[in-house]
């Protein structure tokens, strides 16, 4: 008989899968015997204990029937009319408001951020600092981690000891005085949003975003159903006169404007607290990379001015060490503590231990904030080479916003329109350079069109060859005002 395997994983299970596929469908009927496990194993070139043993597991589940000295045979199941379609032309039961939403802001950041791509040079922001130092210390924190981590369920609020050593890096790093109480551990950034998203906002209600922003706060909102609100960003941050009376939330990145690199001004703050406070709003507060910045000490976050407890602070370890880590953390108002754990356990009963455990015993040893200083180091060397490089080679047609922080620069393009942006990436990748608009994370076009450039993923070296090579391809397309390196 005909039997095709689909080529994924142990052998005996393809083959059970051939089968399964083969009676659901109505292919073999109720009662066709099967051939003999020796003949079948002869067709297929496999071994015949591999085929007894997809026979024996199709007889346990209910499919086959065995009888002794007889053979195989197809067992009775009452299939119906909708178990013999195609499982390809089965109808799609209909899907919940929020899974449609889901689907339509997702953007399709699901299915793979581009972190794969075969690009010689991807300025891509997001791509995680390489530091073998760290990785050796990682190890090592985890598998002293596993001799001792409880094997239990986790507490959903996140383990004690870590919430502690956040609590005391936030004192000493952001100003911000957090009990462990006030500390909820997440898998990441866009799990807070998420959480933020159904525990503070109905279907309808507003929300206020940074115009641009980070699109995954974006999708989170729009997803949970709400009307979302661009609020205009200048040189000094978020423009407090822009924020809709009616929204229940504002999100805003203070420390380091994401992506125009922008520092909202004291009195911004200030402004942005009394709309809070007066309208029984909130504010979350997204402190996406303030462990880096390059001119003097880190400023102190939002949430350290906050008096009236309407700031919810969102930290994560993805920048300051790295993406796999799926580990950051909230500081809850105490009006917010309850539904929130209480959020966060239905969504997943708490993060993983093991990694908890093994952050915690990192930083409380000192090596996170070691690692920091040699990550902050190297990143401003990579800055700069960035800096030097488009100037030296993209000058005349680009404008980088002024910022003394993070992990990537804004470039404005001079001479360029947003369709000719579009063509530049394209033509880039064509030549191995992965640069990225910033189309994507604005809800209006921006006046004209700019570019983010992310510096953490390549050598200063690496930067310097893509600065010459983005040079290149501005030539290359006849953009009037290129500059042109000296030596050609």
């Amino acid at each position: 008989m005909h039997v095709e395997l689909d080529g994924q994983g142990p052998r005996y299970g393809q083959l059970i899968r051939a089968f399964k596929d083969a009676i659901l469908s109505g292919r073999l009927p109720a009662g066709a015997r099967l051939p003999a496990s020796r003949t079948l194993a002869a067709e297929l070139a496999l071994s015949r204990n591999t085929v007894l043993a997809a026979y024996e597991q199709l007889q346990a589940e209910g499919f086959l029937l065995g009888r002794v000295g007889s053979g195989s045979y197809v067992a009775p199941i009452a299939l119906g009319k909708a178990a013999t379609r195609k499982a390809a032309a089965a109808p799609v039961a209909p899907l919940s408001a929020f899974a449609r939403r889901a689907l339509t802001v997702g953007d399709g950041a699901f299915s793979g951020t581009g972190h794969t791509d075969p690009l010689r040079y991807n300025l891509q922001y997001g791509l995680p600092l390489t530091n073998p130092a760290l990785a050796s210390a990682w190890r090592r924190e985890i598998v002293r981690a596993a001799d001792t981590a409880d094997p239990d369920y986790p507490d959903p609020q996140g383990l004690a000891a870590l919430r502690e050593q956040i609590g005391d890096y936030l004192a000493r790093r952001r100003g911000i005085q957090a009990d462990p109480d006030d500390i909820l551990i997440v898998s990441g950034t866009q799990q807070a949003f998420s959480l933020a998203a159904r525990v503070l906002l109905s279907s309808g209600e507003g929300v206020a975003l940074e115009d641009p922003h980070y699109r995954g706060a974006r999708q989170a909102f729009l997803a949970q159903g709400a009307k979302v609100h661009g609020c205009r960003v200048d040189a000094e941050g978020l423009v407090p006169q822009t924020l809709p009376a009616h929204a229940r939330l504002a999100v805003v990145t203070p420390t380091h404007q994401f992506p125009t690199g922008a520092l909202l001004s004291l009195a911004r703050r200030m402004a942005l607290l009394e709309w809070a406070a007066s309208r029984r709003a909130w504010l979350v507060e997204d402190d996406y990379d303030g462990e880096f910045r390059y001119g003097g000490r880190p400023l102190a976050a939002l949430k350290s001015l906050d008096r009236d407890e309407r700031v919810i602070y969102i930290g994560s370890f993805s920048k300051a060490l790295f993406p796999a880590l799926r580990l950051g953390y909230m500081v809850m108002p105490s009006a917010l503590r309850r539904p929130l754990v209480a959020a966060k356990w239905l969504e997943d009963r708490g993060c993983s231990a093991l990694e908890q455990a093994a952050l915690a015993r990192f930083i409380a040893g000192g090596g996170f904030e070691r690692h920091l200083r040699r990550a902050a180091a190297a990143l401003q060397l990579r800055r700069a080479a960035m800096l030097a490089g488009l100037a030296r080679h993209a000058g005349a047609v680009t404008e980088v916003a002024d910022s003394s922080a993070g992990m990537h620069v804004t470039a404005w393009l001079h001479g360029i329109g947003h369709a000719e942006a579009e063509r530049l990436v394209a033509h880039a990748r064509t030549r191995g350079l992965g640069l990225h608009t910033l189309a994507p994370y604005c809800l209006k076009p921006p006046p004209r069109p700019g570019l983010l450039l992310g510096y953490a993923g390549l050598s200063s070296a690496d930067i310097e060859a893509a600065m010459r090579l983005f040079g290149r391809c501005l030539r290359e397309l006849g953009f009037d005002g290129a500059a042109r390196p000296a030596g050609g």
